[in-house]
């Protein structure tokens, strides 16, 4: 079927026929163009979401992703970061193969259109221009043949009068004849005109709107293949992606198929182990029989209640704050500690020392790797002095020689304190067992020179009284009993807290904004104050979240309240 043939008078309507199918063309343009945005938009969300929850650097969240379900999550989130990489290529691939392609075809469709349309419109103006040469030449013709028979009757009616003169007659004749003869010219060229216009209407019907609306037909044709091998396009840019979308999805899967809750768990035990034995059963004192009691870890921990009131029953035990905290407040608003780990429970002091080592022994090697290479070159310098100076090397190697001497001396230093862990790490006695559970951070020395600290407190808010008993010589263990019945100190104040804290180091205490608490310790030039809870929950906080009220008449014996 042509549309030539059997569109031949359908002109208008193919023109708005053709210029709709642009518009689609145009229409599906835009389409895969706000997919495309789409697909950017999807995978810069997807990136960001990735970004958002990978781990940051130097943090404590790095040290959680030794544990294999945090491994998955991160493997996770690499994998969705590809993920979206994918969805970019889709956006890429559908805006260079189909978006800017169609765009160009377009461009050109709407030429052709137009160069088209126009020779149809010139061939349709000529036929009507001709046209109007032939009704012209057709009225001349009649109007000629009227004048004619006009003239032929005047002749014959002068011809037929007798009163008419010879040369009235003469004359009549002549005219006829001349309006006869104009007759006949009108009528060839008429004939003439009409037979043109006959070849060119054939021409026009039957060859050249034809031809021209073949050719749009042809265009209008490939503007609907185009279309659909965009649409087949836009499935195969998908579907080119599918594979590497699936080896994402799969690495999900490899990721969360290798999460092992054994290892996890393990991993729980090296990171918290404090290498203390649990406490054992407690000898029973009988009070009931008047006998000397012999100077014991419990007798020593009792005596400190005697001339006190007694503890209630039941009751949590005051005081149960680490031991440690007060000398050791600098170093943890510092973020750091003793040199030596000694803040630490024995195993994980073992641990934190023997990365130290390994850490050192590292930077050794790195150190005598610079100066082997360097030792190298001094050698090529000495053979080839053209390449350069080899006492330009000796400064620069003297330099390494003290580095590596240095760090020889710390991991010598480290050396020494892991191997002292190491030799006494099983020896408990059943005091200190009993006590671990509440010191698991802290080793021998450290607790009995923090004991020792707060006996002697300089600010002299708080001061133990000791006991007759405490006073008596007697064996000190590993962790001194005289920390595990502590009385708490006196509140000096209250305070309010103007900003949510979130004591998340040892020794802290976390605050809402807005709470009320009791004052214990005043800042002493540090930047912190120390507050109590209620009788078991209290801690330090930044001096400056909290607004203090101190009572004027407050005194070393003031009791809680």
């Amino acid at each position: 079927m042509s549309w030539g043939t059997e569109l031949w008078d359908q002109f208008d309507n193919l023109e708005k026929h053709t210029q709709w199918g642009i518009d689609v063309l145009e229409k599906y343009i835009k389409f895969v163009k706000e997919r495309t945005e789409i697909e950017i938009s999807y995978a810069k969300q997807l990136r960001n979401l990735s970004k958002k929850y990978q781990p940051k650097k130097n943090s404590k969240e790095e040290e959680e992703y030794k544990y294999t379900s945090c491994k998955a999550f991160l493997a996770t989130l690499n994998e969705m970061n590809d993920y979206a990489g994918q969805h970019e290529v889709i956006s890429e691939n559908m805006t260079s193969q189909i978006t800017a392609e169609l765009a160009r075809f377009v461009q050109e469709l709407k030429q052709e259109r137009k160069s088209h349309f126009h020779d149809g419109r010139k061939a349709q103006q000529y036929i009507e221009t001709f046209w109007k040469q032939l009704e012209a030449s057709k009225r001349r013709f009649e109007r000629d043949c009227k004048e004619a028979d006009r003239a032929q009757q005047y002749f014959e009616k002068m011809d037929a009068d007798i009163n008419v003169t010879k040369a009235d007659v003469e004359k009549a004749r002549q005219q006829a004849q001349i309006r006869h003869q104009m007759a006949e010219d009108s009528k060839a060229e008429y004939s003439s005109i009409l037979q043109k216009f006959n070849h060119d209407q054939r021409e026009h019907y039957h060859t050249h709107i034809p031809n021209i609306f073949q050719k749009i037909q042809e265009m209008e044709e490939r503007r609907i293949v185009r279309i659909g091998e965009c649409m087949k396009t836009y499935a195969e840019v998908d579907r080119q992606v599918i594979p590497i979308i699936g080896k994402c999805l799969d690495g999900i899967t490899k990721a969360a198929e290798s999460i092992d809750q054994k290892n996890d768990s393990l991993l729980v035990i090296e990171a918290f182990k404090s290498g203390f034995e649990p406490p054992g059963d407690i000898d029973f004192e009988d009070f009931t029989q008047p006998m000397k009691r012999t100077v014991s870890e419990s007798s020593l921990s009792n005596s400190r209640w005697d001339g006190k009131s007694e503890p209630k029953p039941g009751s949590k035990s005051k005081g149960k704050l680490w031991p440690f905290i007060k000398k050791n407040k600098l170093s943890l608003k510092l973020g750091g500690g003793p040199e030596d780990f000694s803040n630490l429970p024995p195993e994980q002091r073992r641990k934190k020392l023997q990365q130290k080592v390994d850490e050192l022994n590292k930077e050794i090697q790195k150190e005598m790797d610079q100066r082997d290479a360097l030792t190298k070159m001094k050698d090529v310098y000495i053979k080839n002095p053209q390449m350069g100076d080899a006492a330009s090397v000796d400064h620069k190697l003297a330099e390494l020689g003290q580095n590596m001497e240095k760090l020889r001396l710390e991991a010598q230093k480290f050396e020494g304190w892991l191997a002292e862990v190491e030799g006494r790490l099983p020896v408990r006695t059943e005091q200190s067992r009993r006590q671990s559970g509440m010191y698991d951070t802290q080793n021998t020395s450290g607790l009995n020179n923090c004991a020792q600290d707060r006996e002697s407190s300089p600010d002299g808010s708080y001061t133990e009284e000791p006991s007759q008993e405490s006073e008596m010589k007697v064996p000190v263990t590993e962790f001194d009993d005289e920390f595990d019945d502590e009385e708490p100190l006196p509140t000096i104040g209250t305070c309010k807290a103007l900003y949510t804290f979130e004591g998340q180091n040892e020794g802290t205490i976390s605050v809402m904004e807005g709470e009320m608490l009791y004052v214990i310790e005043e800042d002493k030039g540090d930047g912190w104050t120390r507050i109590r809870r209620n009788e078991d929950e209290e801690g330090y906080v930044p001096t400056s979240y909290v607004e203090v009220y101190l009572d004027k008449n407050a005194k070393g014996a003031m009791t809680y309240i």
